[in-house]
């Protein structure tokens, strides 16, 4: 049996091929923003994301979306989002998809929404990360 060293471009190469991205390199970024839930709503907005639309996770992944989580902060009902990014990700077209905007008019009811139902979101800073 032959030993063979293995570098750290193999490594990589390796784990994009098996994953889809790199944790390795910097093809991936956070990126985090805040919602608004509307009072006594936060319940149904849960039921709902359990339940969410196949189509609708499929067009968020297929946009280069991953490890994507939203979180409640129960004091003030604001939602705290964050994901992995591809670098050749195309968020910025998910907007103009006709399921994201079925799944906003489906949600608008739940937070605070612009006039085409698309959820008010601030974009977050990162200050800190640890891996």
């Amino acid at each position: 049996m032959q030993t063979r060293i293995c570098r750290n471009t193999e490594v990589k190469k390796l784990f994009t091929s098996i994953v889809g991205y790199s944790i390795l390199g910097s093809s991936m970024k956070r990126f985090a923003f805040k919602m608004k839930l509307k009072p006594g709503v936060a319940e149904e907005y849960k039921r709902r994301h359990d339940e969410i639309w196949p189509e609708l996770a499929q067009a968020i992944r297929t946009a280069g979306i991953s490890d994507y989580s939203i979180f409640l902060d129960e004091e003030t009902n604001t939602l705290f989002a964050v994901q992995l990014q591809s670098k050749n990700n195309t968020a910025a077209e998910l907007p103009r998809h006709p399921v994201v905007r079925k799944w906003w008019s489906s949600i608008a009811p739940l937070m605070e929404t612009h006039p085409d139902n698309a959820p008010v979101s601030v974009e977050l800073k990162e200050v800190f990360h640890l891996d």
